[in-house]
């Protein structure tokens, strides 16, 4: 193996625990505006698995390319809905009782008209 390939492997498994030790220390309240970032983040990966595979000059280039392209995409779509899931728990919800009378006029109306057939 060449230096320049060990190095990279030597940041690579750096960034890895480091990145799993920062996350798992995330307070669950910064747990959304986190999501937002790293979708941010993921965007950037797609951009660049474009950029890499637009200009692959030999055939591991562009498939390394389209790889990034698709984990990214991957990513960043799967980040934006578990953001949205994650923000629609801190919705207000519609109390029980207003949907009940909501619901009641509609459900008289309905027996009305079946008694009347």
């Amino acid at each position: 193996m060449n230096q320049e390939l060990v190095l990279g492997l030597y940041v690579l498994l750096l960034t890895i625990f480091l990145g799993f030790e920062v996350i798992s220390r995330v307070p669950t309240l910064l747990h959304t505006p986190l999501m937002s970032g790293t979708n941010a983040i993921h965007g950037i990966v797609l951009l660049g698995g474009i950029l890499v595979a637009g200009t692959a000059e030999n055939t591991l280039t562009l498939l390394l390319g389209l790889l990034g392209c698709f984990f990214g995409a991957g990513n960043l779509f799967g980040g934006i809905v578990v953001t949205d899931r994650m923000l629609e728990m801190f919705k207000k919800k519609e109390p029980e009782a207003k949907r009940t009378a909501e619901a009641a006029p509609a459900a008289v109306h309905e027996k009305e008209a079946v008694g009347q057939r």
